[in-house]
């Protein structure tokens, strides 16, 4: 390699990093890197062709998540040995998990490997030697509050904003703020992301479902619960419901805030999947003293950072802080310090467009080859829900897409454990693989939908 594979990007119009994994694959096809070779560091490698080391890193991924290249620790990266031909690319993994979103490295590894670097080279040492508080925190509070200064949650300032370990963490927290008595009520949809069910399990929380229509949750049975359970919290995704992706009306959001401050019943509204500007005003906005409106940078960034947030209803952000402190001491200087690096990178707003972009086309790109099923989507949101047809069960529809390659999750994730789960299935888009095999799972997807239960063998 030292000598016969120099590609040259200095020429490319297109990312860096595309560019070079172009170069890797077209170097393996035409036999210039030949199966078993060793290739060069990724340091080694970036100096060679003028780029930087986390560039040359993310070409390097693209090709092992594709087969084309293995890696191991300590051994190196190697060109991937030739495999007999079959009925599909020997390059493509023999498994396509599409059971849960992957994000793009659309320059997230990158930034993160920086910002550690800035944080490792400070000087302060003093700050790295004691317990995390919340003043040490402030200043990635009040970059938070500036990012976060259009969303429409009323009034709210820095010390309304809560950090934790992720958006689940602050669930969680959240629950265990308000719940009280021996028999506490939680509310959640009947279909619904299902680490709302284990928050409020964790917090020995008797859970109580509300069917949905089109507007959204069911009004008089969030009602009757109230006046019958005396359900102390709501549990809601307003602007995108996780798997349904169904959006709660704006007219339908003020109906269920009227019942909530009748019955003086708390909601939470986890915003983790919206990623462009909201719909209509948060139930933070519509209820200031009973609103929670909780966040991550887990599917916008990385969920790797495990960073979250509550904007506390006024007055109550100093409860959940001391429920936080009381349960894990709060985030660790260092991981507040590398976020607020992170946040503050001139090539954050590039990475973020780059990522909605990514995922808008593997949604688009999946919608076209299921076209003629029943199929709920939106490009900014990273899975489809697909109401299966006649002759499908979810939980067999799952095990037959496992058996030929491809990991869906079932309708019977979101629901409860006695409930009856609707004959769907959640697609996740993955980004991390090649658009090809992206492609070729959903097609399989699409063969299985148009070839009822009792037509297909596994």
């Amino acid at each position: 390699m030292d000598t016969i594979w120099q590609p040259d990007l200095s020429k490319t119009g297109r990312s860096k990093y595309l560019a070079l994994a172009d170069a890797l694959r077209k170097g393996i096809a035409d036999k210039t890197l030949m199966p078993g070779q060793k290739l060069p560091p990724v340091r080694d490698l970036a100096y060679r062709v003028g780029v930087t080391p986390g560039t040359a890193a993310r070409a390097y991924s693209i090709l092992i998540s594709e087969g084309r290249l293995v890696a191991g620790v300590g051994r190196g990266t190697y060109v991937a040995d030739e495999k007999p031909k079959r009925a599909k690319p020997a390059d493509w993994p023999e498994r396509v998990y599409l059971r849960s979103p992957v994000l793009p490295d659309a320059g997230q590894v990158e930034i993160t490997r920086d910002a550690m670097h800035r944080v490792a080279d400070r000087g302060d040492v003093v700050d790295l030697t004691d317990y995390p508080n919340r003043e040490g925190n402030q200043e990635l509070r009040s970059t938070l509050r500036r990012l976060l200064a259009d969303l429409p949650v009323g009034n709210f300032d820095v010390d309304d904003i809560v950090l934790t370990h992720g958006a689940q963490s602050a669930i969680i927290a959240v629950l265990q703020t308000v719940l009280r008595g021996p028999d506490p009520v939680v509310l959640i949809e009947a279909q619904a992301y299902p680490g709302f069910r284990r928050a409020a399990d964790l917090c020995r929380a008797r859970v109580i479902t509300i069917d949905c229509d089109e507007d959204g949750p069911i009004v008089h049975q969030i009602e009757s619960a109230a006046r019958e359970f005396g359900a102390q919290v709501f549990l809601t995704s307003s602007e995108v419901n996780n798997p349904t992706l169904r959006r709660t009306t704006p007219e339908r959001r003020y109906q269920i805030a009227r019942v909530a401050r009748r019955y003086g019943m708390n909601i939470v509204d986890d915003d983790c999947y919206k990623v462009t500007p909201a719909s209509a005003e948060s139930y933070r906005a519509l209820l200031p003293d009973l609103g929670w409106y909780v966040s991550s940078l887990s599917k916008s960034f990385s969920p790797a950072l495990r960073v979250g947030w509550a904007i506390a209803p006024s007055g109550q952000a100093s409860d959940l802080a001391r429920t936080v402190a009381f349960s894990c001491f709060g985030l660790s200087r260092i991981l507040t310090d590398t976020t607020l690096e992170i946040l503050n990178d001139k090539r954050l707003d590039s990475t973020l467009s780059e990522t909605r972009a990514t995922i808008a086309s593997k949604v688009r790109q999946a919608v076209n080859h299921l076209g003629g099923h029943d199929v709920k989507w939106h490009e900014d949101v990273p899975f489809l829900w697909i109401s299966l047809p006649r002759g499908w069960r979810a939980s067999r529809f799952v095990r037959v897409a496992e058996a030929q390659g491809v990991i869906l999750k079932s309708s019977e994730e979101f629901v409860a454990r006695d409930a009856r789960a609707p004959h769907c299935v959640r697609l996740a888009v993955n980004s991390q693989i090649a658009a090809e095999c992206f492609e070729n799972a959903v097609d399989k997807v699409r063969t299985i939908l148009d070839n009822p239960q009792e037509e297909i063998g596994v």
